[in-house]
């Protein structure tokens, strides 16, 4: 189940009819919370929450994305002229309504979440393999959980983007082998391993993530540890 960019004045507008959508859709979040899935649910959360803090905030943004209605023709000036259901004062408390509503219940969720998330990094480690060249904005990361020997391999890249009078990094990571820790074969020899596989990077900045805790890959461990290394790489 998913919620819109607008869900909240799609259909017929009724604050028990949106409530009750709203918390079908936070119920769904909320069993994937208990089952230590993070993601993309804790980001949808945020957007939503923003989205309905700008929607109460913004009133040019509710005249551009609310419905229009066609209520007739200006024949001099060849143009449709709309009245906006925006001039209903009782249509506009009940969105009101629904959005103050809104605000409180995803808010609630985002802290469920992120006390989770807060939980699942803190029994993470992570830290450097071997000798780190000066060079970090790409290299590889090596990522484990729980007991397993299993260490998946990731080549990680950032990326610089300009926009406007911000500066904004991302992270972009590819999945490259799996290779078996133990104490014949350790990261360090597994880096070894690597660079002799994959020769586009000679002297290759190398992090290993490690999770004492199993979750689940995909949906937790291996967003978190993107944002860790992102935090990370900044910092070293």
């Amino acid at each position: 189940m998913t919620l819109s960019e607008t869900w909240f004045m799609e259909g017929y507008i009724d604050y028990e009819l949106q409530k009750y959508r709203l918390l079908a859709y936070l119920g769904e979040v909320r069993k994937s919370f208990n089952e230590t899935k993070l993601y993309p649910q804790l980001s949808d959360m945020v957007f939503h929450y923003n989205n309905m803090v700008a929607f109460r905030n913004n009133k040019r943004f509710l005249q551009d994305q609310f419905p229009k209605q066609v209520n007739g023709f200006n024949m001099q000036k060849l143009e449709v002229v709309y009245e906006r259901m925006l001039a209903d004062d009782s249509l506009m408390q009940e969105l009101e309504q629904i959005a103050v509503f809104a605000i409180d219940e995803i808010k609630g969720t985002i802290s469920e979440g992120t006390h989770i998330h807060d939980t699942v990094e803190q029994q993470m480690h992570i830290e450097p393999v071997g000798i780190m060249p000066l060079y970090k904005k790409e290299g590889y990361v090596f990522l484990r959980c729980g007991n397993y020997s299993d260490v998946l391999i990731y080549n990680y890249t950032i990326s610089v983007f300009e926009h406007k009078d911000a500066r904004y990094k991302g992270l972009k990571l590819e999945y490259l082998d799996t290779r078996q820790k133990n104490l014949a074969n350790t990261y360090e020899q597994i880096k070894l391993d690597i660079i002799r596989s994959y020769r586009a990077l000679p002297n290759p900045a190398v992090y290993k993530v490690e999770s004492s805790m199993a979750v689940p890959f995909n949906e937790t461990l291996l967003p978190v540890a993107k944002r860790m290394l992102m935090r990370y790489v900044g910092e070293a």
